[in-house]
């Protein structure tokens, strides 16, 4: 659970805040700063599911390959939707903040309903167990998605040492690479993403790809093998009983 903590705080968690005991409800601004920017694709009904996780990875995809930003994070919201988790790795004033939000939502999810707070909203971290559901919120794998089409929760508690091992290769976003998202996203308007076939590669980061599977790209049709080699070469044993014998 340490190294659990040690990422979250590293990636998401206001500068200064104390490290939590465990993942929660955190402040998303802190000091009038912001670290973190979570961006929900809902499901807006029963079938909807995988067309919101295509969504999703049309919309990481486009913002590695057209805005240069790291890989996000990503996550089941343990009820209703997926979630990217954009990082700053410094803390970004409130009206900046929310000027880039504005942003990234006109040119890529312009119907997507966001928190009236927008980046005030707290941060709901994950791993934690969804009140209304009594199903667990948690970071997943990016090959992962498809699985919770149907439902995008997880019945059990996930191992802390898998999603520490989901965040530890994740850069956050630099004040160099914000400022050029925003000169892009400020000088002409961005096309709307469109799906990528899975031989596209995103821009390049220092973590290599595990067994052919690139780092950045979410893959919608990655397969079982290709997410237990992952797990695997990060010293995990994975345990997908919750993922499989749902027929």
């Amino acid at each position: 659970m340490q190294e659990l903590m040690q990422q979250l705080v590293r990636l998401y968690l206001p500068v200064g805040a104390p490290p939590p005991a465990e993942p929660g409800t955190a402040d998303a601004v802190r000091e009038g700063g912001v670290r973190a920017i979570v961006i929900p694709f809902e499901l807006k009904g029963e079938g909807d599911g995988a067309r919101q996780w295509e969504r999703l990875c049309e919309v990481a995809n486009a913002l590695q390959a057209e805005l240069g930003l790291p890989a996000p994070a990503v996550s089941v919201s343990g009820a209703t939707g997926f979630r990217l988790w954009l990082s700053f790795a410094q803390p970004v004033p409130v009206d900046r903040a929310q000027r880039f939000l504005a942003l990234l939502r006109a040119a890529y999810f312009s119907d997507a309903k966001l928190p009236e707070q927008g980046v005030r909203a707290p941060l709901e971290l994950p791993p934690r167990l969804h009140p209304a559901t009594g199903k667990w919120a948690a970071f997943i794998h990016p090959g992962m998605g498809a699985a919770f089409a149907d439902e995008p929760a997880l019945e059990i508690a996930p191992p802390a040492a898998a999603q520490a091992a989901l965040l530890q290769d994740l850069r956050s976003i630099t004040p160099a690479q914000l400022q050029q998202a925003l000169d892009v996203l400020e000088r002409e308007p961005v096309q709307p993403p469109s799906v990528q076939p899975p031989s596209v590669q995103p821009a390049p980061r220092s973590t290599p790809a595990v067994d052919g599977v690139p780092p950045d790209l979410l893959l919608k049709d990655a397969t079982l093998e290709d997410i237990v080699r992952f797990l695997h070469a990060n010293n995990i044993e994975p345990t997908f009983r919750h993922l499989i014998g749902r027929d």
